[in-house]
Parts: structure tokens; sequence; C-alpha cells
């Protein structure tokens, strides 16, 4: 087995694929047709693995029943699983091996969660399971339902066809905490892998090569010790790690100004002292610093670090800091995105029911949003920018710098949200997002043939990576070698929102689907009356 699952430097190495029997296009054509009907085959696998993640509702780090369910349902299906990677206890690789040699190929997606996003699918308004409990409003439960079976119906075709080479799966573990591929990166989970398709939920079907809009980050908690004291007997007495908190914060708002616009930097007062009588000897802030560049990211971190030592000079505290997570900024490869596109545009975009389409306007309704519906229109390939927008992150980024990489976007969401708000998951267990899941899987499987089966476009790919990516910037790590995944992190909010939660599992041996289980009526009462021939 060519996948080297140990701690390792960060030197990218390619395993060389063994040579293959020249296929011809339309051998190839007529594998991918095998895929589709593949796919096709394992439409209510899909709905169940899409469903029943979504149930779970987990936090980053807290993420147990899914990883649980995914390792023991590809367990079950001929993987070789190692858990625990990287110091994650929800960390995981699922492996399997056909024949000898031929390359190795990851697929992977993140199964996270968004803190006070619960929410009942297929309501078009806030209606959450549990008030206050976290849920899927970014749609993170979908994505591995799109690897798996992808995968699977991939595995198959290996088997039959005799197609040599290695499928690995993983998890992207904390992604909204940014605290997990970094680490999976710098312990060495990918060696030996030769590319990696990633897969994200969106509201179309596509794929984009270069550097797109979006920013990496570090994440940053900086803690201060100060002295307590009684508030009004004796104040002189304390010294404020809260006050250094606040100082931190007003310095870096003075100095947001003088820093480039493409930047963006927000925070969280995680601690704030126990209450107003005392004067508070431990607080702390949790700190994102987001740029388009590595050098640029470094640089508005050090500042921070200048900012809050400043800080702990003027309040007499001391402060401390941890890096929590961080994200690289994401450069997706040219060759591997035009052959996702190619197979994109064989597939298409799902068929929306008028149903559907009246149930995704009654959604941005709600948002505020326009009404347009679901996308009918492919958005296709487009070059990058030449000056990419600022905007979000993920730690897809890390990957990418250290093989040949692409995001691929399936359409099971509404266009027109607002992001990581309990209004992304209303689609996220409904008809919408299954049908986007099984398009999903099919651009997957399609791409993975291709890369088991043209040694030219694994070696275009390969060359793009070294020759076009790597040309003027390089990989660097912000995670210092004894940095640790902060694990403990939402652990006290899932243990107080699961017990309740776990009412609500979707149980698929009793129910067809998770809204026949909750008794929401599909499509809902107020959509069906509006849609175009009632």
């Amino acid at each position: 087995m060519r996948l080297l699952l140990a701690a390792a430097g960060m030197t990218v190495m390619f395993s060389q694929p063994a040579a293959a029997a020249a296929l011809t296009p339309e051998q190839i054509a007529g594998l991918k047709t095998q895929a589709v009907a593949g796919v096709d085959s394992r439409t209510k696998l899909a709905q169940v693995m899409t469903d029943e993640i979504f149930s779970f509702g987990e936090l980053g780090y807290q993420e147990v029943e899914t990883s649980k369910y995914l390792t023991d349902l590809l367990e079950k299906n001929g993987f070789t699983i190692v858990r625990g990677v990287a110091g994650l206890p929800t960390g995981w690789t699922a492996t399997w091996t056909n024949g000898k040699g031929g390359p190795t190929i990851a697929l992977g997606s993140d199964i996270d969660c968004i803190p006070k996003a619960s929410q009942k699918p297929g309501v078009p308004r806030h209606d959450p399971l549990v008030p206050g409990a976290p849920g899927h409003g970014e749609g993170h439960n979908s994505g591995q339902a799109v690897n798996v079976v992808a995968a699977l119906a991939v595995k198959d075709i290996m088997q039959k066809e005799g197609i040599a080479g290695t499928l690995v799966l993983w998890p992207g573990v904390a992604e909204e905490l940014v605290g997990g591929k970094a680490y999976m990166v710098r312990d060495g989970v990918f060696k030996g892998v030769d590319a990696t398709i990633f897969t994200h939920v969106g509201d179309n079907l596509v794929t984009t090569w270069g550097q797109p809009m979006g920013t990496g980050l570090v994440s940053v908690k900086y803690l201060f010790h100060g002295e307590s004291a009684h508030s009004a007997g004796a104040p002189w007495r304390g010294r404020s790690a809260l006050d250094a908190v606040e100082l931190m914060d007003i310095g870096w708002d003075f100095r947001r100004e003088h820093l480039l616009p493409e930047q963006r930097s927000h925070r969280v007062i995680a601690d704030g002292g126990d209450q107003p009588n005392v004067v508070p000897s431990e607080a702390a802030v949790w700190y994102y610093f987001r740029e388009q560049s590595f050098a640029n990211i470094k640089k508005n971190y050090e500042i921070g670090n200048k900012i809050a030592q400043a800080a702990a000079e003027m309040t007499d505290t001391t402060v401390e800091h941890h890096v929590i997570g961080s994200a690289a900024p994401q450069h997706f490869n040219r060759p591997m995105a035009e052959a996702a596109e190619a197979n994109i545009e064989k597939i298409g975009l799902p068929a929306w029911t008028p149903q559907e389409q009246a149930f995704a306007k009654a959604v941005q309704k709600t948002v505020g949003a326009e009404q347009k519906g679901l996308d009918t229109k492919l958005k296709g390939l487009e070059p990058p920018k030449e000056k990419p927008e600022s905007g979000g992150s993920d730690d897809i980024g890390d990957i990418s710098w250290i093989m040949p990489t692409i995001t691929i976007r399936y359409p099971s969401n509404i266009p027109g949200l607002p992001g990581h708000n309990w209004a992304n998951a209303i689609s996220m267990a409904t008809p919408v997002a299954h049908k986007g899941v099984v398009a999903g899987s099919k651009a997957v499987a399609m791409t993975v043939l291709d890369l088991l089966t043209r040694p030219d476009l694994l070696a275009a790919a390969k060359t793009y990576f070294k020759d076009v990516q790597n040309k003027d910037q390089h990989y660097i790590p912000m995670l210092a070698a004894d940095d640790k995944p902060q694990v403990q992190i939402n652990a006290d909010i899932m243990a107080r929102f699961r017990p309740e939660m776990r009412k609500y599992y979707y149980d698929p041996k009793k129910y067809p689907t998770y809204l026949d289980q909750l008794g929401v009526k599909w499509p809902p009462v107020e959509v069906a009356e509006a849609a175009p021939g009632k």
C-alpha cells in the first residue's frame, strides 16, 4: 500500500504510477457510462447518507457520530480504516487498493456544522429542531455522500475492468474552525497521494482552477493573565486581563485602516471574566487574520502579536498566544479542472420540478434574496480573475499546495442565501439536496476514472503544479511542530445539546426519508399551492 499514514516532513512526494494499457477515448467513455449507472443505482444510499449525517448536526472536533457512521459504512465496503489521524479523534482515512501500482486518488469533504443553525429541513422559514442547537447551516452533511457513492461506483469498475490504483477517502474535520487539514498535511497523512478531488456544497455544478475568490488565514487565541481584586473595594490591586483584551481590540481596529484592503479580520471575546465585582484575572480573545498570500497572512499575524504584547504591557498583564488552526490561500489545478468540466458538461444540472423551484423561491423570499429559484444553466469553467476578490477561507488550501487538487461544487443548496446560517440548512435533507448529491457523485466518479486511466492527464496535472502553481509562491505552513488540534473546543456545547438532538437522529429502517420521520410534508403546503400548474 503506497499511502503512508505516519508523521513526516513537508517534502512534496509523488508516487510513480505503473504503466497502464492505453485506453481509447471510446473505452474511457464506456467506463464513465458505467460510473453514471453505478451512481444512479446508489441514489437511495445518497439520500440516506445525506439525511442521516444532517440529523447528527455535530460541531467541529465533535463529529463522533458522523465519523463512526462513515467509517463503519466504508469498512463494510472493503476499505481499510485508520482512525485518529493527525491527533484528530474524529479524523480518519479509508483506503482501498486494486491490483499493483496505479495512481492514488484522494476524495475529501467536510463533516462539521454551524453553531445555532438547527433547522427543520423542508420548512421555508426559521423552525429549529432544537432551539439554540447546532445544525448543518453550510451543508457539510452532503459532501461525504457525494464521495462515498462515487468511490463505490468507481471501485466496482476497477474490480470489473482490472484497473490498478488506490482510492483514499478522508474527512475535513472542524473546517469551520480551520482546525483539521493543516494538521493532516503537517503529519504526513497524504504522503503518496497523487491528486485530490475535494467536494463542497454549492448551488451549481462547477469547478475552478488557479487562485479563486477568497483568502487564507491563521486562527489565533490570545490568553491574557492578570490579577484579581475587589472591583469596588480595592480595584488598584487588580490587573485586568479584560482591559488588555479590549486594548488589543482597539489597537487592531485602528491598525486595520492601514492594512491592505484585501485583508479580512474578526474576533470573538472567548473569555471576558467571571462577574463584574471581580477584576478579571484571565481573559481571552480569538482572532482570524485573513489575507490572500502567505507573506501577508504571516505579516498580519505578526502585527497581531505585537499589538497583543503592547496591550499586556499597558495593563501590567502577561499574554500568550496559541494557533488554533490555519488555511493556506487556495490554488486549484488547471488540467484536472478542465477534465472535470468536460464531465460536468456531460452531466448537466438536475431537472428541477416546479415544486422544487417554488420551494427555492419561498426560501429566498424568507431571507430577502432575489426570488430566482434554482439554477438551470451551468456556470461553466472560467479563467481565474487577474485580481481575485477577497472573501472566505477553506483549509483545502493547504492540501492544494502539496499535490494537484480541485474542488467540485454540487447543487444541493439554494442561490442567494447568507451562508453560515439556519437558512442554508433548509434544503439540505430534501429532494433538492439529494439530486445535487447524485449530480456531484457522477462528476467525481467520472473525473476519478480520468485520473486512473489517463496517464497524460495526471502528468499534466503534476507539471502544472510544479511549473505554474509553484513558480512564484510556495507553501508556508503556519503550524509549529508543537501546535496541537484544540479538540476540546465545542465539547461542552455538544454535551449540552446532544441528548435532545439524539431524539431526532434519522432512522432509515423506519422512515423512507428524514422528512417523513419529521412529519414534514413535501413539498410544503404553501409551496405546492404556489407551484406552476397548481
